[in-house]
């Protein structure tokens, strides 16, 4: 299967060399030979489009047509039209007879991308392809039949889409035959500079210039990077430095310039080594507002013990009932009381650092997870491996 794969990959110019995609190319050459639907899903701009052509070249259909149909990109009023053919005076502007993609693909492949945007009533339709071969052109009565091999792929989560009823969920089981998931670029760091180093050299050749290097901190800058955009992203970032830079050794410097922060996903630049910044600022502001909130109440409920014991009723129901009055319940404050310091008259205080607020989240990160540190990173949105890092230079050691 290796000999396979680095075959395939040359062949369809596929950079990497991470498991998860060796994984997902693996499922595609031993569903190839089959007729069975695929589905393939992932995040924008992970190269998704891939698939379906590996899929079609290791397949018997090979020497029949594929097409590859962008559903998000047909208007709603015509998408019927596109797929399934018309006949002549069906709707304003039918001069003619057409063929759709589905009649043009008889006994080849169709590759349904962002097939999630379909409309409903399409979606019927399609349905009633994948169930029986046939099909019925826009403004005709009689059925046709097809021979079509359907990939679909998405970006969008379909279950989501089922339950807010804008996807078929019969629909979702029959292309969800066999299922393909692309990994994201963060999941694949072993292959982030391989692609950048691809990118350069084919801008270099391109447009007769020496191809920009990175060197061994700004490549470490670019491994740790989040990566909201995948493989897109990144091509646009090495396109964008050789076209700009004069100089041509990148130095993490350089390269921040092209690395924007990214609110809301996870450090946009993750740390280079000890000591650099781990979340974004929005982040990091976000942290501070509940470790002082906690401060606070902390602070609340030393004054409210302090006020009972010289009251010389600590511990009675009143006072409780007036300290329960006083503080917002965990559910409204989002505060785990069972995890908070309890601050009393003998407990120095401490100003929390920043790597106190880094271990916290990380901490609950984990237990919230059962130790299981790649669900734990998804959640604090930074790679398996920034994650491991982070708990090494903070000394937790439980996990």
């Amino acid at each position: 299967m290796a000999t396979d794969l680095l075959s395939v990959k040359q062949r369809f110019g596929i950079i990497g060399n991470s498991a998860a995609l060796d994984r997902a190319l693996e499922v595609a050459l031993r569903v190839a030979p089959t007729d069975l639907s695929v589905l393939v899903t992932g995040e924008s701009g992970v190269g998704k489009e891939f698939f379906p052509q590996v899929i079609h070249a290791y397949s018997a259909r090979k020497h029949n047509k594929y097409i590859a149909v962008n559903c998000g990109a047909i208007p709603e009023g015509t998408i019927d039209s596109e797929l399934f053919g018309h006949e002549k005076g069906s709707f304003t502007g039918a001069t003619d007879s057409r063929k759709g993609y589905f009649e043009e693909a008889d006994g080849g492949t169709i590759f349904l991308d962002e097939v999630a945007e379909l409309p409903l009533s399409t979606q019927v339709r399609l349905l009633r392809v994948l169930q029986t071969g046939e099909f019925i052109r826009v403004g005709a009565s009689k059925t046709q039949k097809t021979d079509v091999r359907v990939v679909a792929a998405t970006n969008n989560d379909l279950v989501e889409a089922i339950a807010k009823g804008r996807f078929r969920e019969d629909l979702y089981y029959r292309l969800n035959t066999v299922p393909i998931q692309v990994p994201p670029l963060r999941e694949r760091p072993e292959d982030i500079f391989l692609l950048f180093r691809k990118f350069a050299s084919d801008i270099a050749v391109q447009y007769r210039m020496p191809a920009v290097v990175l060197d061994p901190a700004a490549r470490a800058m670019l491994e740790d990077y989040y990566w909201r955009g995948n493989i897109r992203q990144l091509k646009n970032v090495a396109e964008q430095i050789s076209a700009i830079e004069e100089q041509r050794e990148i130095t993490p410097a350089i390269l921040a310039k092209y690395l924007p922060q990214q609110s809301g996903a996870a450090p946009a630049v993750a740390a280079a080594g000890p000591g650099r910044e781990e979340f974004s600022s929005e982040r990091e502001l976000l942290y501070k507002i509940l470790f002082d909130m906690r401060a606070d109440m902390n602070e609340m409920k030393a004054m409210l013990a302090n006020m009972a014991r010289n009251a010389g009723v600590r511990g009675s129901e009143a006072v409780r009932g007036e300290i329960a009055g006083l503080l917002p319940s965990p559910a409204a404050a989002n505060i785990d009381y069972a995890e908070t310091e309890v601050v009393t008259d003998e407990t120095p205080a401490r100003e929390l650092t920043k790597a106190d607020v880094q271990r916290e989240q990380i901490v609950r990160a984990l237990r919230r997870h059962n130790g299981r540190r790649k669900d734990a990173a998804a959640e604090l949105f930074m790679s398996e491996r920034t994650l491991y890092r982070r708990i090494k230079e903070l000394g937790i050691e439980e996990y």
